[in-house]
């Protein structure tokens, strides 16, 4: 059971770790805006502290993460799922084809029903310059959740439990982490104020409205990103397939706006307004047979997996 121990150690780092590291993080930003304001945007020095908190978490877990591999007895990169990538082009790509396919097929059922409509806030020069930005935050994010989720919390979870059942909870918890709500304060910044926020930002987990349908989606995607790292036994297709659905999601947030009277709750909003919906749910699902069903014959050759 030292994978769980492993896991489960690291799971409270990141979390205490980084409520403990934002306070001075935050003092530290301030200090150097206000000594030195040409090195850092007005944007950064005035981010509410919450931010920092929730960046002073994803900075812990990035930092972790070789240690949290070591800990849970991988011995080499391959064990994670990263492969030389020579001849693995064609499953990222083929990955990030079918990401935007999917949820291509999403955005049509929107525009077709008239829940979306064209953005037209954005001046083209701004939408190509956001469309840019989505593409390296896609790039940027599907290496790391992939590397995180698959390769060390889905890897490690299949070292203990048959990998099906560790397919399901490891896609849980990454759909869950996606949830937990940005809250907000205007206390003075104090030592312990990172800590005081860690419960406010599980507060969404208790309205179900407020996370369904889009914890459901999440755990579907996760499903077909860990049974992607299953079946191929690396990471490649999984990453280009995240790639693809996080391109969608940021370009569809830029380029389209809910119209005035479609259900929030139907056809999703906010910043995961293609996921967060229930009409994605069926469109994934479908996905996550086809994607089955076609790899039936692939046998996996990665070594201790049950």
């Amino acid at each position: 059971m030292r994978p769980l121990r492993a896991l489960l150690i690291y799971i409270i780092a990141v979390f205490i770790g980084g409520a403990l590291v934002a306070p001075p993080l935050y003092w530290l930003v301030q200090w150097i805006a206000h000594t030195f304001p040409h090195l850092i945007g007005s944007k950064i020095a005035t981010a509410p502290f919450p931010r920092f908190v929730n960046r002073a978490i994803l900075g812990i877990a990035l930092i972790g993460l070789w240690p949290l591999v070591k800990n849970l007895e991988f011995k080499s990169l391959p064990e994670v799922g990263i492969v030389r990538p020579r001849g693995q082009w064609k499953r990222l790509g083929a990955g990030f084809l079918i990401g935007l396919l999917s949820l291509a097929i999403v955005a049509g059922i929107a525009f077709a029903c008239h829940a979306r409509q064209v953005n037209e806030r954005f001046s083209g020069n701004e939408i190509a310059h956001k469309l840019l930005g989505a593409a390296a935050t896609a790039v940027v994010t599907a290496i790391l959740e992939e590397l995180l989720f698959r390769g060390a919390i889905f890897g490690a979870l299949r070292k203990v439990f048959h990998w099906v059942f560790a397919m399901v909870i490891s896609s849980m918890i990454y759909a869950i982490l996606h949830y937990f709500e940005s809250a907000k304060t205007t206390d003075a910044v104090t030592w312990l104020s990172g800590l005081q926020l860690l419960p406010l930002m599980f507060r969404n987990l208790g309205d179900l409205h407020t996370i369904l349908p889009g914890v459901l989606n999440l755990t579907v995607a996760g499903m077909l990103l860990a049974w992607a790292y299953q079946r191929t036994g690396n990471l490649y297709f999984s990453i280009g397939l995240h790639m693809g659905w996080i391109f969608w999601v940021k370009a569809y947030a830029v380029v389209t706006t809910l119209t005035p009277t479609a259900d929030k709750w139907w056809w999703g909003s906010g910043r995961m307004a293609i996921v967060n919906g229930w009409v994605a749910l069926p469109v994934l699902l479908g996905t996550l047979l086809v994607f089955g069903w076609k790899t039936s014959n692939i046998e996996r050759r990665t070594p201790n997996v049950r």
